[in-house]
């Protein structure tokens, strides 16, 4: 197969859903809050917060230092209060790279939710992230959900 066909065929947008043991707003703020990614991160790719607080707004900016001591900083383009997150990362005081993580969390009553993961690299434009954009599964995906509903099972 030629790489015209590949990239044609591609797919850039990747998935997962899992309903959790607790309730939309415990589930909402471990995500809203870059502080408590790390405890949730499924993929062991984030070691701490370096600058920001919980998200309340399209615009707003949080930093995460990587596992690999790298800092990424976090621009959020959606936001809906309880129910919507996504952000852009980027190198450390640049534009965002084209790539976006997205949250969606819908409550389900009696203390459940169901949340839906997403990474979309159809826009990125930095080569240099294209391997590790390719390599992200959802399987990736799913084994941050599992810890999230972990985590919010715990504190709920």
């Amino acid at each position: 197969m030629s790489t015209e066909q590949t990239d044609q065929t591609e797919q850039r947008v990747v998935s997962a859903t899992r309903e959790i043991e607790a309730p939309a707003e415990v589930v909402f703020e471990l995500i809203a809050d870059p502080a408590r990614q790390p405890e949730w991160d499924g993929n062991d790719n984030l070691a701490e917060i370096v600058r920001g607080e919980r998200v309340r707004a399209v615009g707003d900016v949080f930093s995460m230092r990587t596992t690999n001591d790298k800092v990424r900083d976090n621009h959020v383009v959606t936001f809906e209060e309880g129910r919507l997150i996504a952000w852009r990362p980027a190198s450390e005081g640049q534009e965002p790279a084209g790539h976006e993580w997205v949250w969606e969390v819908e409550p389900l009553g009696e203390g459940r939710s169901r949340v839906t993961h997403t990474y979309d690299w159809t826009g990125l434009t930095d080569e240099s992230r294209v391997a590790r954009a390719r390599s992200t599964t959802a399987d990736m995906l799913h084994a941050s959900l599992d810890r999230l509903a972990e985590v919010a099972a715990a504190q709920a």
